[in-house]
């Protein structure tokens, strides 16, 4: 017995008693996950002293074994970290502090697994070291709470739609044959617990399937293997693997992440993405602008009040560009309708002269953003090198619809293609970011939404929805919500189906709050220009907030019910404040300004006759100094916004 103890310290090699498990605490020692190694690789987790997990485990099942099964551990190493960084695109700080204590232990058959415990979660994820490429059959996500859970989730039967409402209820409630991509929120009635993933890389997105009132598995895509032709815009899997996917031997694996808090308001707050993934491999990111954007397909480019035949043509879109000259937007885009066809991203339609636009432009101080089908640009990868010649800023890829391995390749080789060529990327039917945007700082934005688009059909995109993509969508990253409606209503008035005419659902203040509260690299004003002169009041307010920033705190929210958020950038706060279908009255501190600094508040509210007529607003302007309250009243479907300057 003695031989073998001695043999087994010269090889490094612990021999822990399995039944005492392994503790990682939080920096603060809020957060505590204790990791039983026996049969599985299973771990609890507590937070201030609190169960959360129990009995959850994780394992990876490739062809060359079940890493996780009956693990031998070979050694761990406790570490600390505490660094800052500086994000290209600061959607939420400018400074981003990433403090957590790691945890990695080495497996006997060639893996490991490590553990971060941040004061705000917990985050693990697979490495492997095998010398030649490994199939993944399987991967176990396991999570079991203590208790029963509530969770808000989107509930789908396939793995190509990201554009769900939102439902909220007791886990045992969702369907057992349907699932749900990530995020998901789960609530113990104590602490909430938001689930996503990130650094996702060659491996398929998770999705997860409840299994009784407090537990959910993961769920992949099979690799497709064959296609068939589908139209102008996709292609149809005919045939998939029996594996998710087929990927390097030595590789780390995606991020499992759980943001934990008691405060909904930390969700909106949390960085777990952008601290988990790849940093930054661009070496000049100058070129960089996120910016606000106009966007001509929500109304099918039909401007009134001109002197001119609207529609996808030369004058429209030069009206298009006068219009973001006028307020200083920087880009417009160029939708499906600029195009001869939608396989052919090399030809414009016969009725625009595209060069003769990017010069006006140029001119003017706006640049053009190119809708693709995914499918045109895959079949024309050289695309990215023309639109540089042209002088194009970025590209909007839509239709991707599938979350499988091959598909989110896809994504990187654009992300990385489109930086080469200084291309903008905004990706539409997408699924949810989950760090190229890191690693790609070019990808500005992402779909993955019930977006305002949505009530051009249906009557979807809802004040109720809206109010938790804040703490769930928006929570992991990029949103391209498309806002910006000057003809609102209440969802008892709202009409769809009256393109060009389009109106969106929730009181003009609801509107334009979504210009600070949600985040997205290019924020698009989704609106008719006609619209927007006509109600110059509000365009100038909007076209005044930044889309990138450098302080964020969200002072008051729930998921699913409101959110007051405050955004710093430079010496000027926005406050962005947004209810449901409930009326609300909140009362402010404004804690965050400057006590030696006079500062003028100048705030659009609900009007008086909101609650009937939802466009209905009032601007006010006034002096405000710090620590001042400022209370807030919200009719049902309301909103509040406010630019806070310091007085010069």
């Amino acid at each position: 017995m003695k031989k073998i103890l001695i043999t087994c310290l010269l090889l490094g090699v612990s021999v822990p008693l399995f039944s005492t498990p392994i503790d990682l605490l939080s920096p603060d020692k809020r957060i505590k996950v204790s990791i039983d190694l026996n049969k599985k690789i299973v771990y609890s987790v507590t937070f201030n002293g609190y169960p959360l997990l129990s009995n959850s485990y994780l394992q990876l099942n490739i062809n060359k074994g079940r890493l996780g099964e009956n693990p031998k551990l070979i050694k761990k190493i406790f570490s600390a970290v505490n660094t800052t960084s500086k994000p290209v695109v600061p959607l939420k700080n400018s400074t981003v502090v990433n403090h957590y204590n790691l945890l990695r232990m080495d497996f006997k058959n060639e893996f490991s697994v490590e553990f971060r415990a941040y004061n705000n979660g917990i985050a693990y994820r697979f490495i492997t070291a095998k010398k030649d490429s490994i199939e993944v059959n399987s991967e176990d996500v396991h999570l079991n709470f203590d208790a029963a859970v509530e969770a808000s989730y989107q509930e789908t039967e396939s793995f190509s739609n990201y554009e769900i409402r939102y439902t909220r209820g007791d886990l045992k409630a969702m369907r057992t044959d349907r699932m749900s991509p990530l995020p998901v929120l789960f609530d113990n009635r104590k602490y909430k617990v938001l689930l996503s993933e990130a650094d996702l890389y060659d491996y398929p997105c998770l999705f997860i399937k409840p299994t009784g009132d407090k537990a959910v598995n993961a769920t992949f895509a099979k690799l497709p293997l064959a296609y068939a032709p589908n139209g102008d815009r996709n292609l149809k899997v005919v045939k998939e693997a029996d594996y998710i996917a087929k990927t390097a031997g030595t590789r780390t694996f995606p991020w499992r992440f759980m943001v934990i808090t008691a405060d909904d308001a930390k969700l909106v707050e949390n960085q777990m993405v952008y601290n988990l993934s790849t940093p930054n491999q661009l070496q000049d990111t100058r070129w960089i602008k996120p910016g606000q954007v106009t966007w001509e397909w929500w109304h099918n480019a039909h401007v009134y009040g001109v002197d001119f035949k609207s529609g996808y043509n030369q004058d429209t879109y030069k009206y298009y560009i006068d219009f973001a000259s006028k307020f200083g937007i920087p880009y417009i885009i160029m939708d499906e309708g600029w195009a001869k066809t939608t396989m052919n991203p090399f030809e414009p339609n016969p009725t625009i002269n595209l060069q003769e636009l990017i010069a006006y432009g140029k001119q003017k101080n706006v640049k053009i953003i190119l809708w693709f089908t995914w499918l045109a640009v895959e079949n024309n990868f050289n695309v990215f090198e023309t639109l540089k010649k042209w002088g194009i800023a970025g590209v909007k890829i839509d239709f991707m619809d599938r979350s499988d391995q091959w598909m989110v390749n896809y994504y990187t080789r654009v992300a990385k293609e489109a930086a080469k060529h200084n291309i903008l990327v905004d990706f539409h039917g997408a699924f949810k970011p989950a760090g190229l945007e890191v690693a790609y700082p070019n990808v500005l934005s992402y779909e993955g939404v019930v977006g305002m688009e949505q009530n051009i059909f249906s009557s979807f995109a809802t004040p109720d929805n809206n109010l938790y993509l804040p703490f769930l969508r928006n929570a992991v990253g990029a949103m391209d919500y498309t806002p910006g409606a000057m003809l609102s209503a209440h969802p008892k008035d709202h009409r769809n189906k009256i393109w060009p005419n389009v109106m969106s659902i929730g009181t003009r203040a609801h509107i334009l709050a979504m210009y600070v509260v949600f985040e997205s690299g290019l924020q698009m004003l989704a609106d008719n220009p006609f619209n927007y002169l006509r109600e110059a009041e509000t365009t100038k307010f909007i076209t005044q907030i930044p889309v990138t920033w450098d302080e964020t705190r969200v002072l008051e929210g729930q998921a699913g019910e409101y959110i007051v958020t405050a955004k710093r950038k430079d010496d000027k706060w926005f406050v962005g404040a947004m209810t449901n279908s409930k009326s609300r009255t909140l009362s402010i501190k404004t804690d965050f300004l400057k006590k030696a600094v006079k500062y003028q508040i100048t705030f659009i509210k609900d009007g008086i006759n909101a609650d009937i007529q939802a466009m209905d607003f009032k601007r006010m302007v006034m002096p405000i100094s710090a620590g001042e309250v400022i209370d807030i009243k919200m009719v049902e479907d309301g909103g509040w916004v406010a630019r806070i300057e310091p007085v010069k």
